[in-house]
Parts: C-alpha cells; structure tokens; sequence
C-alpha cells in the first residue's frame, strides 16, 4: 500500500523496514479470515489488515489514542496471519514496531501501567516466579475462583537427568517458568536425547530468553537478556555445541529472532546470528535422529495441540505430529488446529476474556476426538488449557519418555 512515514517516524531505528512492509502489503483481508481475534469480535481494526492500517496512520503522523492502543494490545501476535498472507507480509515485525512508537506517544492508564511492569518483574525471574507461585498455591483456598484458577497445580517432580557423557553436546534453554511450572520437561527431554547419544550441557548464566519483555514493549530489555544469553552460551558454541535447543516453542521462536532483532548492533551481530542458526525446538533433534532406536511402548490415545510459536512462527506445523506417529502414538484429529488457544504469552492475564473464550472453543476442538490426553510444545499453552481443569494437559517430550523401555 502506499505509504508515506512523517518525518518523526523516518529517524525511527527500524523506519526503512517498517516502510518496506507496510508497501508489501496489498490489503486483500485474507488474513482476517484467519485472524482469531477477528472471528470473535468481527471488528475490522480487531484484524491484521485493519492493524496494519492502524500502524501506518501512526508512523504516518496521524493522531493516535488510547483506542489505538486497545486495537493492537488485542493482537495475540500469533503469526496465523502470516502463514495464509499471499504477499509474505511480516506482520509481527510490523507489530513490534508499531507497538513501541504507539508506547512512546499514548500513555497507558495506571492500572495497565502497574500490570505490564509487575509481569516484566516476576515472569523473567525463575526465583521471584517461584516464590510467588509457592504463596499462590499455599493461600489458593482463600482467594476468589476466578484468581485460584490461574494458579497452576502442583507440577510432577523432575527425575534426575543423565551425566554428560556422549561425544555429541547440546545446549538447552532451561527458561523462565517451566522450572516451576513443570519442571521434568527439561529433564525428560535430556534423558530422551541420552538414549540418542546426545548429551546437553548447562549454561548457568542464561535466563530468560527476552520475549516478556520485549512484547509488553520494553523491547530494549528484551535484548538486553538476549544478549546476556549470547554471552552464556558462547563459550559452549566455541567448544562444538551442536545446537540450542528449546523445549518452549514460544522461546525457540524469539531465540531464533536474535540475529534479525541485532543484526545492527556491532558487539553482537555476528554471535547473534550464529545463535539463531544453532537454535533448534526439540522436534527438529528428535525428527533428524533414528527413532527406533527408542523403543518406545506407546498405549495413549493422544490430542496434540501446535502451539502458534511451533506452525505459524517456527513453521513446524505437524512435526510434532510426524514423531509421535513415528513412536506409535494414536492421535486423534483436532479441527481448526492453526487457531490460538489465547496463551500468547501474558495475554492470558492482560487480556483474559478473549483468551477465556479462545481456550474454550481450542479445547472443545482438541477433545472432539475423545483423548484421554491432551499434550503440546509450549509451556504458556499447557498451562493456560490445563488451567481450565478440564481434560490434563502436558508437554509432549514427557509421554515420550513414560514410553522408553
């Protein structure tokens, strides 16, 4: 589309790329027809194509409110849209900036203000994160039900994980939630790429992966810990890690973003892409690696829900899939599987009743088939749809491992 950026908007970092995707965009709607926001509310600006015309007003110079603001705060930031574009928009680059100029300019009411800043300081942090939810599970009984509930359930215990041993050497993410959340499935998927002769090394200086902090628009912060994370795991790259791999695939998809999002940044650009090219989620190792070689006695009959991250930002769309039929696992079929569960990070909690209404119509889709488990590949999605206390939800690598011999 035509676009013409004011002149504010042209000293803008990232202006040139703006520019260049709003031009791509050739405003056919298609992507409304994907768009879950759009099937809900049915409201253009609630849509790719209507954002899109919302950033371009902003970068051009035009008034922006409060409004404005709601319109792309509603933006799951999925990707759907992406994957059905006929003219390759990248819209969440588009996003992300439109976000972070629309930040600068509209000041958010107190109480979003006071929200946004306590997610950046509790979800990046595994201690203050586990702390928090420790207090939240002791007192569960005396908050209100709609709180209780978004308090997860006491996770299983995490087996030991095997030494390192094998010649071939991976790095893992270990992340910022799953810890405590469920931390076996770090160690289920170590002890399942052992069997494989693959052995992950720790980097105790990697945290959190940025993505919080950069999609609640303090993008800054959210490179500042991808930075850190290059630092921590350089010296095991230096030494012949063959990947970096992600059991989250909400933090595989922005790790693999690190070379694009410093590709100008002197001290970082080269290491930054050398890590998105070693960034691999767990499926990728397991789909490359001789199977049979696991053994594996699958008895479940399994529903899989494809985190947005893996199809849509990843496009891993039915690798997941493709090793668990491998393995001998029954899956069930789950209609409209490209729709969002409305996890997205901490969408659950800034925006609740969409994603309320959004897990509510992905379960109904993934228990259709009649499983008796639900499992997926992102630590978000499993414990938004687990926390609707319907059928359990659990990541995938740990079935596998239930099977080994």
């Amino acid at each position: 589309m035509q676009t013409n950026l004011s002149e504010s908007a042209q000293t803008l970092p990232r202006a040139a790329e703006a520019e260049k995707i709003l031009r791509s965009c050739v405003h056919c709607g298609f992507c409304n027809a994907t768009c879950p926001t759009y099937q809900i509310l049915g409201n253009e600006l609630d849509g790719p194509r209507g954002r899109i015309y919302l950033i371009k007003q902003l970068l051009e110079g035009e008034p922006v409110t409060q409004k404005t603001q709601l319109h792309l705060d509603r933006c799951l930031s999925c990707r759907n849209c992406e994957t059905t574009c006929p003219s390759g928009v990248t819209y969440h680059a588009l996003l992300d900036i439109g976000r972070a100029e629309l930040e600068r300019r509209v000041e958010r009411p107190a109480g979003e203000r006071a929200l946004r800043a306590g997610l950046r300081q509790v979800v990046p942090r595994p201690a203050v994160f586990d702390a928090l939810l420790k207090t939240g599970r002791l007192f569960r009984p005396l908050l209100p039900t709609a709180l209780g509930r978004k308090i997860p359930k006491r996770s299983v215990v995490a087996k030991p994980r095997p030494p390192e041993r094998h010649a071939r050497k991976v790095l893992m993410l270990e992340g910022c939630v799953q810890p405590s959340l469920s931390p076996n499935t770090n160690a289920a998927a170590a002890r399942v790429l052992d069997r494989l002769g693959i052995s992950v090394v720790s980097a105790e200086r990697a945290g959190c992966c940025g993505a919080t902090d950069y999609h609640l628009n303090a993008q800054e912060a959210g490179l500042m810990r991808a930075r850190r994370n290059i630092d921590a795991w350089w010296p095991a790259i230096e030494a012949g890690a063959e990947a970096i791999v992600q059991t989250a695939s909400g933090c595989g998809a922005f790790v693999k973003e690190y070379g694009h999002l410093l590709r100008d940044d002197p001290g970082y650009a080269h290491k930054a892409e050398r890590v998105s090219l070693l960034a691999r989620d767990l499926v990728e190792v397991l789909a490359a690696e001789p199977l049979d070689a696991l053994q594996a006695n699958a008895q479940q009959r399994i529903a899989f829900h494809c985190p947005c991250t893996l199809q849509h930002a990843q496009k891993l769309g039915g690798a997941v899939e493709g090793v668990l039929q491998r393995l001998g696992f029954d899956l069930t079929a789950v209609p409209d599987a490209h729709l969002c569960c409305g996890s997205a990070g901490t969408y659950s909690i800034t925006q609740p009743e969409l994603a309320e209404t959004l897990r509510n119509n992905k379960l109904d889709a993934l228990e259709s088939g009649k499983p008796d488990l639900i499992v997926t590949a992102n630590i978000g999605c499993q414990t938004h749809l687990d926390g609707a206390g319907r059928t359990g939800v659990r990541h995938w690598i740990e079935l596998v491992e239930e099977a080994l011999p």
